[in-house]
């Protein structure tokens, strides 16, 4: 079974505005994502802006492009206007990679688009990664993920999950607990399409609002999705001009490429 991605891409950004055309070593930092996702086994590799400037950019090196509104309230609605005016099939898989990735590993675009087709009873799949130290597992930006034996995610949440009782109550607040594998969520999707279909039209969930994050209402309304460690961890995304500088300062090591 094949998929495909789809690589959102919007020009408005509060800390950093026209972020996918920054140049990054030489290249739109839009094209570095645009070949990491082409080395992955997708069969297709979209581009989806409501941007002309960034469709301009991503046709003149190579990229299928695809335009979207600007009204979309989240990233998966502008998702599923893509795979709708494309034309995919109710069982079509597509990974959800974001512009501002330029390092994201193509093994593990592969390994979530792999996991999702190994499990007919899940609509999405994503990865995560293990919590290492206490200040992450107590950041609220760092979301916490726990799964079943099948590795069914159970619930996300911003805050600490499970919460160590025993340990806590003894003031041990300054390493992990042992006795539990705390995981991260790591925000690499796949989806089946079905699922974006039926996702539109779904109100936002009370979860979803109350924690800010938009997977609840997957979870709400009695989506599977399954979590896998990830074979490689993707170095930090792109959010503002410094990002920018620390990605440029590792590929130039030739780490990136």
């Amino acid at each position: 079974m094949s998929f495909s991605v789809i690589i959102p891409a919007r020009y408005a950004s509060s800390r950093f505005p026209g972020k996918p055309l920054a140049d990054l070593n030489g290249k739109p930092m839009l094209q570095h994502v645009y070949e990491r996702a082409c080395e992955s086994e997708a069969v297709r590799v979209v581009v989806a802006t409501d941007d002309q400037r960034i469709a301009d950019v991503a046709r003149g090196f190579g990229a299928e492009v695809c335009m979207t509104s600007s009204d979309h309230p989240s990233g998966t609605d502008r998702l599923q206007e893509v795979v709708q005016t494309l034309g995919y099939y109710s069982d079509d898989i597509v990974v959800n990679v974001q512009g501002d990735e330029p390092m994201v590993p193509p093994r593990i675009i592969n390994q979530v688009a792999h996991n999702l087709m190994a499990m007919p009873e899940a609509g999405i799949a994503t990865l995560s990664e293990p919590i290492e130290t206490v200040e992450s597992l107590m950041n609220p930006n760092v979301v916490k993920v726990v799964t079943d034996t099948r590795g069914m995610a159970m619930y996300f949440s911003r805050a600490p999950m499970p919460w160590p009782r025993d340990a806590f109550m003894q003031g041990v607040t300054d390493e992990i607990p042992e006795g539990f594998d705390w995981q991260r969520h790591i925000g690499l999707y796949a989806y089946r399409v079905k699922m974006l279909n039926d996702f539109v039209r779904w109100s936002p969930a009370p979860l979803e609002l109350t924690e800010c994050l938009e997977q609840l209402r997957a979870l709400w309304n009695g989506v599977g999705i399954h979590v896998a460690v990830a074979d490689q961890i993707p170095p930090a995304g792109v959010d503002t001009p410094e990002d920018l500088a620390r990605i440029a300062a590792i590929m130039a090591q030739g780490q990136g490429e």
